[in-house]
C-alpha cells in the first residue's frame, strides 16, 4: 500500500500502460483520478473499479482541458501527489520528406506539449502538498533511429530533456520529475499506427510477442504492468533521491546489437573478415 491516502493522475489510462497503471495505483492504495479521450472505456470503468477511481474526459492535445483535469482532481480529492504523464500515441508515420507540418504539430501537441502541461498545471497543486512525483512516459525511440517513426522519435527525445530542465526547476518545491522509456510493449499502439482492426491488432501483438525473443536479451514481450511497476517505483518513496533521470524498461533492447547477447549471432569482425585474418 505504497500509495495509500495519495492521489494519482494518470492521463492515457483507458488502455495498455495506462491500464496497467490505474489498476497496480489502485491495488496500492490510491485514489486515481484517470483522464483520457475515451469517454466511453472511461465511463465503464468508473463501474467497474470502485470509489477510489475518478475519470475526466480529457484531450490531451488541449492545454485547457489537461488543466482542468488537474484542477478537477485536486478539487475532489483535496489534493494531487503524483502525475503520470502517460496519454499518447504513434502518431505520423511518415518520413521526414514527406510528412506536413500540421502532421508534425500534431504528433508534437500530443506527446510533447502535453507532457509539458502535464507538469505545468500540476506543479501548483503539488506544490500546495508540499511536493510529490511526475513521471513522463518517453521511448526508446528516443535514442536512436529506426524504432519508431520520426515525429514520434523526435518528440520522445523532447521528453526527456524536459524531464531533466523540468526537474531541476521543480527540486526546490521537493517535486521529483523522472521519465520511462519503454521498449516493445504488447500493447495496442502498434497497431493503431498502422491503422488495425480487432482481429488485425490481436495478429500484430502475436507476432510481436513471437519476435521479442529474438531482438532482444530478455526473451519475451514486455507487458504494461512491467512499466506500470516502474511508474510505481518512481512515484514512490522508494525514488525518494531519483530525480531528473530516465528508466530504461527495455528487456535489455537497447544494450547492443544481438551480437553482443546472442552467442549465434557473430560478432562484427566474425562478419566481415574471411576466416583466416579472424
Amino acid at each position: 500500500m505504497r500509495f495509500a491516502g495519495k492521489t494519482v493522475v494518470i492521463t492515457g489510462g483507458s488502455s495498455g500502460i495506462g491500464r496497467g497503471s490505474v489498476e497496480l495505483f489502485l491495488r496500492e492504495g490510491a485514489t486515481v483520478v484517470m483522464g483520457d479521450i475515451d469517454e466511453a472505456q472511461g465511463t465503464a470503468m468508473m463501474s467497474s473499479l470502485g470509489d477510489s477511481f475518478l475519470f475526466k474526459k480529457c484531450d490531451v492535445t488541449q492545454e485547457s482541458e489537461v488543466k482542468a483535469l488537474m484542477d478537477f482532481a485536486a478539487e475532489q480529492t483535496g489534493g494531487i501527489d503524483v502525475v503520470f504523464n502517460n496519454a499518447g500515441a504513434g502518431g505520423p508515420r511518415d518520413a521526414i520528406d514527406e510528412i506536413s507540418g500540421d502532421d508534425w504539430d500534431f504528433a508534437m501537441a500530443l506527446l510533447l506539449k502535453s507532457v509539458a502541461m502535464g507538469i505545468r498545471h500540476a506543479a501548483p497543486h503539488l506544490k500546495k502538498r508540499g511536493g510529490g512525483a511526475i513521471v513522463n512516459t518517453a521511448s526508446v525511440c528516443a535514442f536512436q533511429a529506426g524504432y519508431g517513426p520520426i515525429a514520434y522519435s523526435t518528440a520522445k527525445a523532447g521528453v526527456l530533456h524536459l524531464t531533466k530542465i523540468a526537474a531541476a526547476e521543480l527540486a526546490q518545491y521537493k517535486i521529483r520529475v523522472n521519465a520511462i522509456c519503454p521498449g516493445f510493449i504488447q500493447t495496442n499502439i502498434f497497431a493503431a499506427t498502422v491503422g488495425a482492426n480487432e482481429d488485425e491488432a490481436r495478429e500484430i501483438n502475436a507476432f510481436l510477442g513471437q519476435a521479442a525473443a529474438g531482438v532482444q536479451p530478455v526473451a519475451r514481450p514486455g507487458v504494461p504492468g512491467d512499466i506500470a511497476e516502474a511508474a510505481a517505483y518512481l512515484a514512490s518513496d522508494a525514488a525518494g533521491f531519483v530525480t531528473g533521470t530516465h528508466l530504461l524498461v527495455d528487456g535489455g533492447l537497447l544494450v547492443g546489437t544481438q551480437a553482443s547477447w546472442n552467442p549465434e549471432i557473430p560478432g562484427m569482425l566474425d562478419a566481415i573478415l574471411p576466416e583466416h585474418l579472424r
